[in-house]
């Protein structure tokens, strides 16, 4: 590809998540979010609820990419050490936020117990930080610089996604385009790579299935150029063709 490719890094903390409690769904929708702003989710790492381990993942993630999300542990609770543990990362002192405080205060004053030190929790962050807007929790998200720290539940995350739509730097948004196979993927890997060596400005991925007692294979093109994708696709649809495979689109 000719056009600089925007990264992000992906850190996902949570003992629960490793210990299979809680069944992630975080990655799959914050790479997806990532496609439509032109940036490609490069790396994930999945840490415990340790504080040397989650530096150690934020330090190798932001130097390698040109953003790096968290997940996890922004909450009030003494095990929610992302805000501590990214501050150290970056070399910043925790603070309270004031608008974070001020945010909070207006979300819990109509709630039993009010604003408690726990809850005062959330509005930590470490020093220098902007705020992503929660409109489900009120608790709101972190920004400090290319870093973003956001929450677990998959529901709160993604509205912090949608907060930071159209804010963040990228390329071309990443197309695609589908075709099925009742074929062995291993019957047309030759067809695959000579298609996609004729289209450099695409990629094929293969994902074979069995289903209904038969072989078959999923293809998805991908290309920031949508010329080159339609080529591309209607090269590897003649080709499947010729060879005999008939090709499905949409895939199966």
């Amino acid at each position: 590809m000719s056009e600089r490719i925007w990264t992000a890094g992906l850190v996902v903390i949570g003992d629960e998540i490793l210990s299979g409690r809680t069944h992630d769904k975080n990655i799959a929708q914050v790479a997806a979010w990532l496609q439509v702003q032109g940036i490609r989710l490069a790396e994930v790492r999945v840490v415990p609820d340790v504080q040397d381990r989650i530096v150690e993942a934020v330090n190798a993630l932001r130097s390698a990419n040109d953003y790096l999300f968290t997940t996890g542990g922004i909450g009030p609770t003494h095990d929610d050490i992302t805000v501590d543990a990214v501050a150290v990362a970056l070399g910043r002192e925790v603070v309270i936020h004031p608008e974070a405080r001020a945010i909070l205060e207006r979300y819990y004053a109509d709630k039993p117990g009010g604003l408690t030190e726990d809850r005062l929790r959330m509005a930590r962050v470490p020093d220098g930080a902007e705020l992503i807007p929660n409109r489900m929790s009120g608790a709101p998200g972190i920004r400090i610089g290319n870093v973003f720290l956001m929450a677990g539940v998959p529901h709160i995350t993604a509205g912090m996604l949608d907060a930071l739509t159209g804010s963040l730097e990228g390329g071309a948004p990443l197309l695609s385009e589908t075709m099925g196979c009742w074929t062995a993927e291993s019957e047309v890997a030759g067809l695959l790579r000579k298609v996609e060596k004729a289209h450099e400005d695409c990629q094929i991925g293969s994902y074979p299935f069995f289903r209904e007692g038969k072989v078959g294979a999923n293809f998805v093109i991908r290309s920031t150029d949508a010329q080159a994708l339609a080529a591309c696709s209607k090269d590897l649809r003649d080709s499947l063709g010729e060879a005999g495979h008939a090709p499905v689109a949409g895939g199966i």
